[in-house]
């Protein structure tokens, strides 16, 4: 057997100089931490905002018919993040928004303008549908947690396809805090978005109204969707299935295979396609339902997966 030999005075002086200056360098570390403020960036959805606060203040989602102080609300975003981090200090706002081959229009212009703002442009489609936005917030939103560059974000925004972001953010440490815009009588954020974030606010007519002013004389592109009685649960998912088999038709049994691996959700692109296709056909708006528009999803796979 090795003989062990006796820890000497020698050993154990350096033994405690080395826990003294791991211990030196942890009081550094620590104090360093405490003495760097948080940081907080809001990450806004524009397509969502429009929507959501055209819809509850002047009754139409149609950019067209009303005007947006985009200025003023960004403000009270900043404002209310403001009153809820106040030990924290805002990074930046992202506006993401929608253009036609990524070309700023004049009052996205005004808004990169603004102090602590960043646009971010997706494209827009012949159907003005946003597309590429949801990938940019994610890119954004990752990247900066990933880098530490914030501890707080807020996600102002509804679209299912955000949940990703969400989770990356959160893998790297940062809270997210989902906001949102009231919704007349149900919601307009998935509900898998809603499961996966730290918190939720939701901003009603009274806060939104000082930002939306209705333009006078201009007809709205959705007026051709009634307001009236709700449809019923077997007239929307019929509608639904009619949705499926007409894209089936039209786009081809491969295109349609292509969202099988999803199921039970739609990209939100696709699912958007489908809320608008469906309204047209039932001439009744289903933003504010909630219930009727997971109908209308149940009714299109029922048919989707029939064919399968």
């Amino acid at each position: 057997m090795n003989d062990v030999q006796p820890t000497g005075p020698t050993d154990l002086t350096a033994l405690a100089a080395g826990i003294e200056r791991t211990n030196e360098l942890l009081t550094r570390v620590l104090a360093e931490v405490a003495t760097t403020p948080s940081t907080h960036a809001a990450f806004v959805d524009a397509g969502y905002v429009y929507a959501a606060a055209g819809r509850l203040v002047a009754g139409t989602e149609d950019r067209k018919a009303f005007d947006l102080d985009a200025e003023g609300l960004i403000e009270a975003f900043i404002d209310k993040a403001r009153m809820i981090f106040p030990d924290s200090r805002l990074l930046r706002v992202y506006w993401y928004d929608g253009a036609r081959r990524r070309i700023h229009t004049q009052e996205q212009q005004r808004i990169a303008e603004l102090p602590d703002v960043k646009v971010r442009l997706g494209n827009l489609n012949a159907n003005n549908q946003q597309k590429g936005v949801d990938s940019l917030i994610r890119s954004d939103l990752e990247s900066l947690a990933r880098h530490r560059a914030i501890s707080d974000a807020v996600l102002i925004g509804g679209d299912e396809d955000l949940v990703s972001a969400v989770e990356a953010a959160q893998g790297y440490g940062a809270r997210v805090h989902l906001w949102g815009i009231e919704a007349s009588g149900g919601r307009n954020q998935a509900e898998p978005l809603l499961w996966e974030v730290d918190s939720t606010r939701t901003f009603d007519l009274e806060f939104c109204k000082p930002y939306i002013t209705r333009r006078a004389g201009v007809e709205c592109a959705d007026q051709t969707v009634g307001e009236g009685p709700a449809p019923s649960r077997e007239d929307v998912r019929f509608v639904g299935a009619q949705v499926a088999a007409q894209w089936l038709s039209e786009r081809g049994r491969e295109w349609m295979a292509g969202l099988l691996p999803g199921h039970p959700y739609l990209p939100g692109a696709v699912d958007q396609e489908l809320l608008t296709a469906s309204e047209a056909l039932l001439r009744h708006s289903l933003r504010g339902h909630a219930d009727l528009r997971r109908v209308l999803r149940d009714g299109f796979w029922d048919h989707v997966q029939g064919q399968y």
